[in-house]
């Protein structure tokens, strides 16, 4: 998943998104527990999606407290 293609994503969508790669991050558990899961990369690729997922909605909440704060933070 690339960033663009998240940054495109609406909050609800990326939030929904989340929590389904985490299902997916439990289940890749099980699978390596009970010696099912042929490709252990999968775990890096989820967990990093994971990280630009959250990166994203961060990104927007900064931008929103900018422009709450009046658009400039020189004021400092």
């Amino acid at each position: 998943m690339y960033i663009d293609e998240i940054r495109a994503m609406s909050t609800d969508d990326i939030l929904d998104k989340i929590e389904d790669l985490k299902v997916e991050m439990y289940t890749y558990r099980i699978q390596k527990e009970s010696g099912e899961l042929k490709d252990t990369t999968l775990f890096r690729k989820t967990r990093r999606d994971i990280a630009r997922l959250k990166t994203a909605l961060r990104e927007r909440e900064l931008a929103a407290e900018l422009i709450a704060e009046g658009g400039t933070s020189d004021d400092q």
